[in-house]
């Protein structure tokens, strides 16, 4: 296709505003990607440290069901798991899908995938500037994927939030989203369990139940579990969250296990060999005073203090209000700006949903621009 007359501009080079860079650029866009950090998806590459958990193979309908605000369904059901992966695959990176349904490289690593990425961009002719700030509303069109707040020294800061503000654009104050939760461990049990994983457990709080894994840390407790939670429990505290460590097991069931005589068994050593608990989980339950009981194993109580920061969150909630957002991510009070990625008030949880959604909306924020700024003939818009 004979390129177009058009350039724009886009601001952040997360995954969000690669996408919607190799979007334009497929469309014949003259693209240019600024990011203000001195090199691209800084926060890409350190979620790429635990294996960059692209997306996951559940079916869409459950997919989507993990989502928090549903005007984001729609850019998902554009550019879905499937077609993710297809286009990773586009890139040289082979995916496999994990035992829990999560989708990884193969090779376990973000480098690769962005090195391959940034090829091809490259080679689109789409223009990479480092250290280059936004300057503020007035350059239209463009794209930003500025990101939300979390892990700021990456480069997701905020700092954009008060030029918003000045225009009349609404903000949703930004909040930790999967989050490590704060505990007051007593020292014994922080000094040896500090860094361990609690596998396959239930956790119930305020009526929705979750299955996962937790990992204790020196000031609390997080993990894929808790942050399935983390919304009920940022927004909704002073319950205690009720944990099961035996899921597979009805009450019932594992009260008759624990009529077995004991014999010249420990207590740890009992509960190991009847109940199946491991040490964690069996100090779990002698740090917070339950009974080692059916009862007590299937629904012990842990309170918690509250979420222990944005900036060490995985992700955050909050962002620009969606009925600032027309339907192609347009700014209504500023025509020509398009927004994308976790900048957006949405929030889900890990499992690969967050990285989807903003590959899902940096296409879709591409598209919209196209189509509403850049008069592509019909037929030709992003095909």
């Amino acid at each position: 296709m004979k390129p177009l007359q058009h350039s724009v501009s886009v601001y952040g080079a997360g995954p969000s505003g690669l996408m919607a860079a190799e979007v334009l650029a497929s469309a014949g866009i003259a693209v240019t990607v600024h990011d203000h950090m001195p090199a691209p998806a800084r926060k890409f590459l350190l979620a790429g440290r635990g294996g960059l958990n692209l997306t996951h193979s559940e079916p869409l309908d459950a997919f989507l069901a993990r989502y928090q605000e549903p005007r984001i369904e729609a850019a998902i059901r554009a550019f879905p798991p499937d077609a993710l992966v297809a286009w990773a695959n586009g890139l040289g990176i082979e995916t496999f899908v994990g035992s829990s349904g999560r989708i990884f490289p193969k090779q376990m690593k973000a480098s690769p995938l962005l090195r391959a990425w940034l090829k091809r961009l490259d080679g689109m002719g789409v223009k990479l500037i480092t250290r280059s700030p936004w300057p503020g509303f007035g350059e239209t069109p463009s794209i930003l994927a500025f990101g939300g707040a979390s892990w700021p020294h990456l480069g997701s800061d905020a700092s954009w939030i008060p030029a918003f503000t000045a225009k009349g654009i609404g903000v949703t104050p930004f909040k930790p989203a999967n989050s490590r939760f704060l505990v007051p461990w007593s020292s014994v049990f922080r000094e040896r369990f500090a860094g361990t994983p609690v596998k396959n457990v239930g956790l119930t709080y305020s009526g929705k139940r979750v299955r996962g894994e937790l990992m204790i840390s020196k000031e609390g407790i997080e993990g894929g579990a808790i942050y399935a939670l983390s919304k009920g429990l940022r927004e909704h505290p002073g319950q205690p969250v009720m944990i099961d460590f035996r899921p597979d097991l009805t009450v019932e069931a594992l009260a008759a296990r624990l009529t077995r005589p004991r014999g010249k068994d420990s207590q740890s050593n009992y509960l190991r060999k009847v109940a199946g608990l491991s040490p964690v989980a069996i100090n779990l339950l002698r740090e917070t005073g339950t009974a080692a009981d059916a009862q007590g194993i299937k629904a012990m109580p842990l309170r918690l203090l509250r979420p222990a920061g944005l900036a060490r969150a995985i992700s955050s909630a909050g962002g620009v209000a969606w009925d600032e957002v027309t339907d192609h991510y347009e700014l209504k009070k500023a025509p020509g700006i398009f927004v994308a990625g976790e900048m957006l008030d949405w929030e889900a949880p890990t499992g690969g949903y967050l990285l989807q959604a903003c590959f899902a909306t940096g296409r879709a924020a591409a598209l919209g621009c196209l189509e509403k700024h850049l008069l592509l003939p019909q037929g030709e818009k992003g095909n």
